[in-house]
């Protein structure tokens, strides 16, 4: 597929490990995002049986795809398997195993970042949101960070540090 997207000029300024950062960090707000929803209790009457629950359970997978977006991130900056395995108590074979569907799954994103809907006529991305348009999604988290990290009084707490193509971190 040859065609190019209004995105590819953004993607193409930042490294694939910043990419991996994004995605990590966008991940991470879901996984935030819906841990608060289980804080409140006023409507806990609203939330039928068993649907306190199936929100933790959503959390749970939530946090899996973190985990993922991690260990993606981990290895585009450079940790080895061991390293990686390490912190996750597991070994470095078994970290390579469990993780090979995401990082495969990343790999071809790159090669092809985006496919065609049945139709033939709409382009349906590959790679997770962050990293297909991540000037977006820099100024989303930017704006998440400032609004919800005690203490961090910086617009920029998401993009200013993320490397860009240039060598340089995005200022």
């Amino acid at each position: 597929m040859e065609q190019t997207t209004p995105y590819d000029d953004d993607r193409a300024a930042y490294t694939r490990h910043a990419l991996a950062r994004l995605v990590l960090a966008d991940h991470a707000t879901d996984v935030a995002d819906a841990a608060a929803g289980l804080v409140g209790t006023r409507n806990d009457a609203d939330t039928g049986p068993g649907g306190r629950a199936g929100q933790a359970r959503q959390l749970v997978e939530l946090a899996e795809q973190v985990l993922a977006s991690a260990v993606v991130h981990e290895v585009e900056r450079g940790s080895s398997w061991a390293e990686i395995g390490h912190y996750l108590g597991i070994g470095a074979n078994e970290a390579r195993e469990r993780f090979a569907p995401a990082l495969k799954g990343w790999d071809t994103a790159f090669e092809e970042p985006y496919r065609l809907d049945t139709t033939g006529r709409k382009r349906i991305p590959q790679l997770p949101t962050a990293a297909y348009d991540p000037a977006s999604a820099c100024r989303r988290l930017d704006l998440w960070a400032f609004l919800h990290l005690t203490g961090v009084n910086d617009r920029n707490a998401v993009s200013a540090a993320l490397l860009t193509t240039d060598g340089g971190p995005d200022a």
